[in-house]
């Protein structure tokens, strides 16, 4: 068990500190393989690498696909296309909401995170400069939007941290809708409140807009010449159709999307290689990193005292979602991934839950459902698409991390405990 703590804080301090988890993770894997006994060269080439391999196997056509997806909507401009119309219709006085709902619409489309933190940023710029809001409100704003509710709750959505817990609960993306939409009011609502409260705070404090040092409005792109916004909004539409309601897999849900975005954007075929080939390489650092994190918890799983631990987990309560919610939690904020923290938990408990989903009579949807909505609730400072966001909005964790930290851990963590209690009550 020494080991096993050891390693998780070894892990989550270099992720801190920013060092790859790529070579950490095997690194500190080995150093809990040797504190447990375990045979060094065989922890790495076969437990390690047999937890990430088999992860890359199950997923990677989801990662590729889905940066593929996004990569084509951000550079055929579709992506802001729907951005901007969406704050239109809200109005551009009421900048939060528009960025909020903006973000909102492109994760809930299967657009990844990161793509949406660039199509979304110039926007938020020029709504916030001319709502003459603070600009450090709109690191939370865009976290909001894309890193909490459409990421886990909404039923349906694509991304993968509402796709990983499928294969283990057999369950769809529509899994526990009852509690997802809850999860999403209660998440939605109360993070645009209390944005709009620090909005009225910093106001009042004369706190108003400045310029980042670097500008960006050389970026932004005339709406002439962006394409159509229902048109751009198709291939959204698309994934999301095709995926919950015709009950169509992953893959050629999101292959149709793709299909979608280049027939209507025919014109820009040129542009079509470079933005695919874009698409792929993050795929690939997008899922090495995941899978760096799984293979990780694969040598945890491994050391002999494990039963140990999955006991005590076990054990916390006697309702088992509440170990469930709290280990994909904790292992999420350890390793700075929703996704990777949730990958642990489910490589090394997730049969473990659907046996007792069988045995207990509870819903293995109100499993998933849970699973995913904990794992969001988990945004530390060293978490890894924050610092993707706040090196792109040039904000610091000084500024912004308070904000984060109520929109995307506080409030969330009050939607899985109020998700918990529905479960717990059949309500699914």
């Amino acid at each position: 068990m020494i080991s096993i703590i050891i390693g998780l804080a070894l892990l989550m301090f270099f992720a801190y500190l920013g060092w790859s988890i790529i070579w950490v993770a095997p690194i500190v894997a080995g150093i809990v393989a040797l504190m447990s006994g375990l045979d060094l060269m065989d922890a790495y080439t076969n437990t390690y690498m047999t937890g990430f391999v088999d992860f890359a196997k199950a997923w990677f056509p989801i990662f590729l696909l889905g940066a593929v997806l996004g990569k084509l909507m951000e550079d055929t401009g579709a992506a802001k296309s729907v951005a901007i119309q969406f704050t239109k219709f809200i109005g551009e006085k009421r900048a939060i909401l528009g960025v909020l709902v903006a973000s909102a619409v492109l994760t809930y489309g299967g657009v990844s995170l990161f793509v949406v933190v660039f199509a979304i940023y110039p926007i938020a710029l020029a709504l916030f400069k001319k709502a003459d809001i603070s600009r450090r409100l709109i690191a939370p704003t865009i976290v909001l939007g894309a890193f909490t509710f459409t990421m886990t709750a909404v039923p349906g959505t694509p991304q993968i941290q509402n796709l990983i817990p499928m294969n283990t609960f057999k369950t769809t993306p529509m899994a526990g809708t009852i509690i997802g939409i809850v999860a999403t009011l209660i998440m939605a609502v109360g993070g645009y409140f209390w944005l709009k409260f620090r909005e009225k705070r910093l106001t009042a404090a004369g706190e108003k807009y400045t310029e980042p040092d670097k500008s960006k409005e050389n970026e932004d792109e005339e709406e002439g010449k962006l394409p159509n916004w229902i048109l751009s909004l198709v291939p959204l539409l698309v994934v999301v159709i095709l995926l919950n309601f015709l009950k169509i897999a992953p893959i050629p849900s999101l292959l149709a999307g793709i299909l979608a975005i280049l027939l209507i954007n025919f014109k820009q075929y040129k542009t079509f290689i470079p933005s695919m080939n874009e698409g792929a390489k993050g795929s690939v650092m997008a899922i090495i990193n995941t899978s760096a994190a799984v293979g990780f918890g694969a040598v945890v799983t491994s050391v002999p005292d494990f039963d140990n631990i999955t006991d005590m987990l076990l054990g916390i309560s006697s309702n088992p979602l509440v170990s469930e919610s709290l280990v994909v939690q904790l292992l999420a904020m350890i390793t700075g991934s929703a996704s990777g923290g949730m990958g642990i938990a489910l490589q090394a408990l997730g049969s473990t839950y659907y046996e007792l989903s069988q045995s207990t009579g509870m819903s293995p949807e109100a499993f998933h459902r849970m699973a995913s909505i904990a794992s969001g609730a988990s945004i530390l400072p060293h978490n890894g698409a924050l610092l993707t966001l706040l090196a792109v909005t040039q904000l610091t964790h000084k500024e912004t991390y308070k904000d984060v930290f109520v929109v995307a851990l506080i409030i969330p963590t009050i939607a899985v405990i109020v998700g918990i209690i529905m479960a717990s009550m059949g309500i699914i």
